[in-house]
């Protein structure tokens, strides 16, 4: 375990930087759409069914899952850095290891873990309220989402160096914000949105998975036993592969079976991108620096996935008069 806290060489670097840029890279923006992608998908499904908007509800619903992702990937950072996960190695994959803000002496442990707190705190307090005025099962909710995401990598828990990390975030960035989304805007619950949902859950699964590849080693010498890090990098490209296979099979059953509107196949726009991203990581899944691009794929995958869905239920609450009957 290693601790820098080398106070005046992190104020220069930090002010060289910017502080807005240093904090932009600390909380990983480009892995938060995950977080607020399922909680505007969820709120739309309950718009299609001609349930009312509550507009504040909603604005309140994405920053607090928004805050609840930034927490998470602050906390990450501050427990992998002190088990000495995250490196300072030179030749890194920018969608692997962290943020890179404490190895690279940018902010104190302290700073990072302060920023951690005040996020969750947000998180909480907007939880809290919307469960007041929602209805109480919405603190299911977010307990559960807090949870997992402070002993992601906190001790005692430690979902992610016990192989269940993977299993958490599909959960919690699927079905429970999507869910906790839609009753927020319905105090009810339904089969619809569970089942979108967990199409973006399941792709998280990958994420997840494809991330954690470059990082094996460092995973396995730190203790950070991930299901890559368990099962071998060449394993987990079919771990990779299979969650791709089920999000778009629970993608084209839910609209099969009747579940979800027809319009909702444009999800499958992804598909072709999603198929590069295996085609380089088979290819590359031992070279963390060549398999680069598939990192950056999957991050585009889920991305139009979900601004797929999006825009999908909008043109299909547009064709049905919703908006019109408010």
């Amino acid at each position: 375990m290693r601790l820098r806290m080398n106070g005046g060489a992190i104020g220069v670097k930090a002010k060289e930087w910017g502080a807005l840029r240093v904090w932009f890279k600390a909380v990983r923006f480009h892995y938060v759409p995950p977080s607020f992608l399922p909680a505007i998908l969820g709120s739309l499904i309950a718009w299609s069914s001609h349930y009312r908007p509550d507009i504040p509800a909603f604005l309140l619903v994405v920053v607090g899952v928004t805050m609840n992702h930034f927490g998470l990937n602050l906390l990450d950072e501050v427990c992998d850095y002190l088990h000495g996960v995250d490196g300072s190695d030179e030749e890194r994959n920018p969608y692997t290891g962290g943020s890179g803000v404490l190895t690279e002496g940018l902010l104190t442990p302290r700073q990072v873990a302060s920023a951690a707190v005040i996020c969750f705190a947000v998180t909480s307090l907007i939880g809290v309220y919307l469960a007041m005025t929602c209805g109480w099962p919405i603190l299911a909710f977010g307990v559960f989402g807090v949870f997992c995401s402070v002993f992601y990598t906190l001790p005692p828990v430690r979902f992610a160096y016990r192989g269940l990390g993977e299993l958490g975030l599909l959960v919690n960035f699927g079905p429970v914000i999507g869910l906790g989304a839609y009753y927020v805007q319905t105090e009810t619950l339904a089969v619809e949105p569970l089942l979108v949902s967990l199409v973006l859950g399941v792709m998280m699964w990958s994420e997840i998975v494809i991330n954690e590849i470059p990082d094996y080693e460092e995973d396995r010498s730190g203790g950070k036993m991930n299901l890559v890090a368990r099962f071998g990098r060449r394993n987990a490209t079919l771990l990779y592969v299979a969650g791709l296979v089920v999000a778009y099979l629970v993608l084209i059953v839910t609209v099969v079976s009747g579940l979800a509107p027809t319009v909702i196949v444009t999800g499958l726009v992804s598909l072709p991108l999603a198929a590069k991203s295996v085609r380089i990581l088979r290819a590359n899944y031992l070279n963390k620096m060549e398999m680069m691009p598939a990192n950056l794929a999957m991050i585009r995958v889920h991305f139009l996935t979900g601004v797929a869905l999006i825009a999908a239920y909008l043109v299909y609450s547009l064709q049905n008069g919703v908006w019109g009957s408010f």
